[in-house]
């Protein structure tokens, strides 16, 4: 099969016949049909993550089985499935005590490379090639664990469907989880990518006002305000974030989401915080990234920093209440997907990401060139 290889860090991937090996007992093969263009990944291509190499990217992506390896129950071949980067064991201390996006069982796929057992079934000339998160979307095809997979409704977008399996479900589900009944609360979002603009989807369906949402591109926050933004505030002009926020909200916002993950905007969050407020660090940063923060303004004005992987999300059962919502016309998810590609234009497709594109680009790899 054609799959997108990274070896090199700063180097472009190479599309290459990769051979995949058919799934094991309790693992799942999926057709890719669509596959999220993640700023997380890009993290991985730069060198500011570091992976084993070489490796096949993509962790954001939807598709049918295909097969199905010894034991596995939830899916069979024909169905369409949302593809999950951080599998739920159901049993582990995270699991068992409601905080399944923290389960133990996807350690030994980060650390090895591997599928849950650590090891691969992606290879090229006889050389391993491993998997990124346990998902390798950026390919035709894709051997995951039953964990890995969600089955959705027959029908489902599979580029809307992609999109939930990350950015959406860390979006949304970080304001429905962390946030929660937000009716009238003041909500700020700093950064307006599929994550940002995911959290803004997530907190005009709960109510929320303002939503202010902060960035340095004028044409993404159109497209925030087309998505529920009350208020936005363009980055990199004469006037600090904070005082811009203060500006909408004199106290400054009770919630504030950081999907940019860099120490100037998670720093700008927390200024931005009224008494008592709390900020909600949901984007990925570079390895050993650092943020100041005012101890006093923890102690003596009650400010919050907290994390949230995952939107805190319990997949199995939100993911498929996203898409009903989806469905019912509740989330606007169309309108998060931005430009597509072939495979063979998957650099392309990042560099448009790094120069800055409105919306989520998918990559299709059954698409010809």
């Amino acid at each position: 099969m054609k799959a997108a290889v990274l070896r090199q860090p700063g180097q472009p991937m190479t599309i290459e016949d990769v051979d995949l090996a058919e799934p094991r007992a309790g693992e799942v093969e999926v057709r890719v049909q669509a596959a999220g263009v993640c700023h997380s990944d890009l993290h991985y291509m730069t060198g500011d993550l570091p992976t084993r190499l070489p490796i096949v990217l993509g962790h954001e992506g939807a598709g049918v089985v295909e097969r199905v390896g010894p034991g596995v129950t939830r899916v069979a071949p024909g169905d369409p499935v949302v593809l999950m980067w951080r599998p739920r064991c159901g049993h582990c201390a995270f699991c068992s005590s409601g905080r399944p996006a923290l389960c133990t069982s996807a350690k030994k796929q980060v650390s090895t490379g591997g599928l849950l057992d650590g090891t691969s079934r992606l290879s090229a000339d006889g050389e391993t090639v491993h998997h990124f998160l346990g998902v390798s979307c950026f390919a035709e095809r894709a051997v995951v664990a039953e964990e890995s997979v969600i089955r959705i409704p027959q029908g489902t977008p599979p580029r809307v469907a992609a999109l939930v399996g990350c950015a959406v479900v860390t979006g949304v589900g970080a304001v429905l989880n962390v946030l929660g009944a937000g009716a009238g609360r003041s909500v700020l979002v700093m950064g307006a990518g599929g994550v940002g603009l995911s959290t803004v989807i997530g907190a005009d369906l709960v109510g929320a006002y303002p939503v202010i949402v902060a960035d340095v591109a004028p044409d993404k926050l159109d497209l925030a305000r087309r998505l529920g933004a009350t208020h936005t505030v363009t980055v990199g002009g004469d006037v600090a974030v904070d005082d811009a926020v203060r500006d909408i909200v004199p106290d400054g916002v009770e919630w504030a989401f950081d999907a940019v993950g860099k120490a100037e905007t998670l720093a700008a969050a927390m200024a931005s915080l009224r008494t008592g407020g709390t900020t909600v660090a949901i984007g990925l940063g570079r390895a050993g990234a650092t943020v100041e923060v005012p101890i006093n303004d923890l102690v003596q004005r009650e400010k919050r920093l907290v994390g949230s992987l995952y939107g805190s999300s319990n997949t199995v059962t939100q993911v498929p209440r996203l898409l009903e919502l989806y469905a019912a016309g509740r989330l606007d998810l169309d309108a998060l997907v931005g430009e597509t590609y072939p495979l063979d234009a998957i650099n392309d497709a990042y560099d448009a990401l790094a120069a800055g594109a409105v919306g989520r680009a998918v990559i299709e790899p059954g698409v010809a060139a």
